[in-house]
């Protein structure tokens, strides 16, 4: 990137009230066939314009083509039973019913390739895509076949780095791996999670990430932040091996939180996506709150390595609402580039 502080987003944006409910976390599709593929791409040019129109430098599709953000990838796959679900508890916070894994996992076919494609013939800005990584897909389902989360882990991470080729191949700069999970699971991260990691970026040449947050503003995670006491020092167990990772770019949670911004020095050298937009509540940001918080993380980080961005999706916020807070990110953004140069 030759701008300054290029501004992102982690993930999702609303979905217009024709595709799914309005401000509905991993809502239905409204629409079915033909009419969802045309309905989706739609969407995702809608997301994109407000991207654009808001001044964010670095777009993506707002997941307009994803119902969640870990399933929709796995339902491509082979070796997953949808029908006879088990109900298991996610990322240690709440119950879910969730596909079984029976039988040896392969992808058939490419998943978001084709849609990837589309958002680069839309945009000559750099364009992100997002997956979801190893340890939240294995957090996200039942494992009948192979009894080991580890084993697990290994055989997403040659899935996605085929998805993960073929998206580089359509022209996507960066691939975000969403790993909630390395908030969670400390001692597997360490163990094989960070390893499975570079396991599913291995041989790319285009920029990586990986997307670690405290979650969406749903009401398990809220209630799970209460517990975190006042100081949230989760990535303090991470930071350290992703800094000696290949991954390039970590992108994590600040506005609203009670992480101590001392531990992004842990990361130092690694390029960071600062979340500066609390998506948890409906209170749009100003650009000078945007703008403090990017002054204080740039303590400890060197500005050509600041991507401003959100704390997560925005997926249950009202349209207007997360319009402006993508505004308020860009015009934050612009008031630090300035004092910077």
């Amino acid at each position: 990137m030759k701008t300054l502080l290029p501004t992102t987003i982690s993930g999702s944006l609303p979905k217009p009230s024709w595709l799914s409910e309005p401000e509905t976390l991993w809502s239905p599709w409204k629409l079915n066939n033909e009419a969802l593929i045309e309905g989706k791409r739609d969407a995702l040019k809608l997301s994109l314009h407000e991207q654009q129109c808001a001044g964010i430098d670095i777009v993506c599709d707002g997941e307009q083509t994803r119902q969640h953000f870990v399933t929709t990838f796995i339902e491509h796959l082979n070796g997953v039973d949808f029908e006879n679900r088990e109900t298991v508890r996610i990322r240690d916070r709440y119950d879910a019913s969730v596909p079984r894994v029976i039988d040896a996992v392969t992808r058939p076919n490419s998943v978001f390739v084709e849609d990837a494609k589309f958002l680069r013939s839309q945009t000559d800005r750099p364009i992100k895509w997002a997956l979801p990584g190893p340890m939240t897909m294995v957090d996200t389902l039942y494992d009948a076949h192979y009894k080991s989360r580890e084993k697990l882990a290994w055989e997403f991470a040659k899935i996605l780095n085929q998805e993960a080729k073929e998206l580089e191949e359509a022209g996507v700069d960066i691939i975000q791996f969403d790993e909630p999970a390395f908030n969670v699971f400390f001692d597997d991260v360490n163990e094989w999670g960070v390893a499975a990691l570079e396991r599913a970026v291995e041989g790319l040449k285009c920029e990586t990430a990986v997307h670690i947050c405290y979650g969406y503003g749903i009401k398990a995670n809220t209630e799970w932040k209460k517990t975190l006491g006042n100081e949230w020092r989760q990535y303090e167990s991470i930071f350290p091996m992703l800094q000696r990772s290949n991954i390039d770019i970590i992108s994590l949670e600040c506005h609203n939180s009670r992480v101590p911004l001392e531990l992004i020095e842990l990361l130092r050298g690694k390029k960071i996506m600062v979340g500066a937009i609390d998506v948890a509540n409906h209170t749009v940001e100003t650009a000078d709150e945007v703008a403090n918080t990017l002054r204080n993380v740039l303590k400890y980080v060197d500005a050509d390595k600041l991507y401003p961005c959100t704390n997560c999706g925005m997926a249950t916020l009202p349209r207007e609402v997360a319009r402006a807070k993508l505004k308020a990110l860009s015009d934050g953004a612009a008031i630090v580039r300035n004092e910077c140069t």
